[in-house]
């Protein structure tokens, strides 16, 4: 089995900034791609950003230019650095995992941008 714990999320003003992190643990043998994601009240889940295990990225096209994926095999986390945030970007945000085998999800994290 493997847990994901994100942290990160929080009340930021418009403009502002905030950094995600996802770190995974337990039975981990690799990963593969690593990603956010997020769901609006009403709305369904989205992909923000993902990222290979050889760094290669895609975003959504409502965030780039102001969202940074990047990630850290190491520690086997995953950040997302959130810039000139809006109000439409507020949602709760998860973290997916692919180990190659199974999918995983994190709890969630609740980013709330005010104006």
């Amino acid at each position: 089995q493997v847990q994901l714990v994100e942290s990160g999320g929080g009340l930021v003003q418009a403009g502002g900034s905030l950094r995600l992190s996802c770190a995974a643990s337990g039975s981990i043998v690799s990963i593969h791609e690593m990603g956010w994601y997020r769901q609006a009240p009403g709305k369904q889940r989205e992909l923000v950003a993902d990222i290979s295990s050889g760094g290669r990225t895609n975003y959504a096209d409502s965030v780039k230019g102001r969202f940074t994926i990047s990630r850290d095999n190491a520690k086997n986390t995953v950040y997302l650095q959130m810039n000139s945030l809006k109000v439409e970007d507020t949602a709760v945000y998860y973290c997916k995992v692919d180990t190659g085998w199974a999918l995983y999800w994190g709890q969630g994290t609740q980013v709330t941008v005010s104006s």
